[in-house]
């Protein structure tokens, strides 16, 4: 079997958090190996244009399942309310995201002390402000500070980008409504981007991507990133010291890469799918699984859609990919709307023409004129808002290991088992109507409304939680493992509640936190040595 040289950190996965994670370790003169199962992403394309339509029902769509890339993985869904999404490549996410940066409220790490369900995070929003603050640096926020219902961005080296036609029309109708509203916090990479943007009028494409961000920096720092490297199980030098990971690479040859301290940042679904797979005899219920939660207390995010038509076309109706605007008005828990915690809203521009013609709220087949005219009504003409709500944890909702199907490289498939929680079900309905009321004040001429989208799974959070009891989580607040301490979770997996605002901005934040720790941990100073 052959070897890759050693480091001192192993990082699995180059998404967000591994870039994040690895440009400070490498920055602070730590030798850093990341391993990552997809490859390089191509030029942007922008989003609601013909191409990026196009490209996202086939080589470009979210759906690993359904894309079936070389760095891809079949994940079985089959039996869960919701559709997993993701992307495996550099920057992971951040390839094909919204770029919606947004902080978690204060509330969110309280669940239990404020509403009596759930857990308390062992961390709170002050103890990730600061680091809040150097990412929105470092991914080039826009955003307008003073929101009175979400924690400042005092940072944001930009300042929200314009809201638009469609979203001044709609911070009118909320102001009649006496609802929140707020131009919506987005990351837009570096200086130059932001640049570019002013010159030609804020582009569909504009957005930060992680290889950018923080893969070309560490990179240049000597961070040694591995493409089309699939790794299939943890190994260990002892019960409870891991020494690195064994992985298939672009060519079908076993790898084995040894390393001081090995970082799992390969998401909800990845980092749990691999733990279970690293079972051992002193460990038969998977690797960190003392606790039995490995898997357990998944969420999801259930999310939708609803749309508002108007007569008359906005101007600027391509804009940017992110969010014009956020509404908080339902995010914190009100006991007397039916359920616990609350819901996101985020408005967009309307679809492109072969989104416009394929939306799924359609009844009926058009064609020819017919069908001109429909997208001659929707193009330009509409808006989206987008509704994410908090799903509660629940040890029933879980990643579990196919019994008998595997990847091409001989890992078991991941299964998905996820019921979505009654609050978050009631949560839905009630913001479905509030979001209606809302384009209708606006002036839409035509509502449609979703209960929930299947195919909407872009977060995945919960898995692997944190805490500092060791028998009611996975690891500790600083990441480590409790049963195997060299061993570092860097990613949405060890979310204790997930909030119902974006998560990205809050992973790194957790994973920049832990990567100060382990550069501060005396058992660590060996290897910065």
């Amino acid at each position: 079997m052959g070897d890759l040289e050693g480091a001192d950190v192993l990082i699995v996965g180059a998404g967000p958090v591994g870039a994040v994670a690895a440009d400070r370790l490498v920055g602070a003169g730590l030798d850093v190996i990341c391993l990552e199962q997809g490859g390089a992403p191509g030029p942007l394309v922008p989003p609601a244009s013909a191409p990026w339509e196009l490209l996202g029902a086939g080589t470009s769509h979210f759906s690993p399942n359904r894309r079936g890339a070389a760095g891809d993985y079949p994940i079985d869904d089959t039996d869960s309310d919701i559709e997993v999404l993701v992307w495996n490549g550099i920057g992971g996410g951040t390839v094909l995201w919204g770029a919606q940066w947004e902080r978690y409220l204060p509330s969110d790490f309280r669940v239990r002390s404020l509403d009596g369900v759930a857990e308390d995070w062992p961390i709170g929003f002050e103890d990730l402000a600061p680091y809040y603050d150097r990412l929105d640096l470092d991914f080039g926020a826009a955003a307008t500070p003073g929101d009175p219902a979400f924690p400042a961005n005092g940072a944001a080296p930009y300042p929200a980008l314009p809201i638009m036609d469609l979203g001044r029309r709609m911070a009118e109708a909320h102001n009649r409504l006496g609802r929140h509203w707020w131009p919506g916090p987005n990351v837009v990479g570096p200086v130059e981007n932001m640049e570019r943007a002013r010159r030609e009028g804020y582009p569909a494409g504009m957005r930060a991507r992680a290889g950018e961000t923080h893969w070309t920096r560490a990179q240049k720092a000597g961070a040694h990133l591995v493409t089309g490297a699939h790794v299939r199980r943890i190994l260990l030098s002892a019960p409870d010291r891991a020494e690195g990971v064994e992985w298939i690479d672009e060519h079908g040859k076993p790898r084995r890469t040894l390393a001081d301290v090995v970082v799992l940042s390969a998401g909800g679904i990845g980092t749990p799918r691999l733990l279970l797979a690293s079972a051992t005899r002193e460990h038969p219920d998977g690797l960190a699984n003392s606790s039995g939660l490995v898997g357990r207390n998944l969420m999801l995010h259930p999310f939708t859609r609803v749309v508002g038509l108007f007569d008359e076309p906005f101007d600027g109706v391509q804009g940017y990919w992110g969010q014009l605007l956020h509404c908080l008005e339902y995010a914190e828990t009100d006991t007397s709307r039916g359920f616990l915690r609350g819901a996101k809203w985020n408005l967009g521009q309307g679809f492109g023409p072969v989104a416009a013609a394929l939306y799924p709220g359609h009844r009926e087949q058009l064609w020819g004129p017919a069908l001109a005219e429909h997208v001659r009504g929707w193009v330009g003409r509409s808006g989206i808002w987008g509704i994410t709500v908090d799903d509660l944890p629940d040890e029933e909702n879980r990643i579990e290991l196919h019994p008998q199907r595997t990847d091409r490289w001989g890992t078991p498939v991941p299964v998905v088992r996820y019921r979505t929680p009654q609050d978050a079900a009631r949560a839905l309905l009630y913001n479905v109507e509030r979001a209606a009321e809302s384009f209708r004040e606006a002036g839409a001429h035509t509502v449609l409304t979703t209960p929930s989208l299947r195919g909407f799974g872009w977060h995945q959070l919960g898995s692997a939680r944190m805490g500092r009891d060791a028998a009611r989580s996975v690891v500790g607040p600083d990441g480590r493992a409790h049963d195997v301490p060299n061993l570092l979770i860097l990613d949405a997996s060890t979310f204790v509640t997930g909030s119902s605002l974006n998560p990205t901005a809050t992973v790194c934040a957790v994973a920049l936190r832990a990567a100060e720790a382990l550069l501060s941990s005396a058992s660590d100073r060996k290897v910065a040595a």
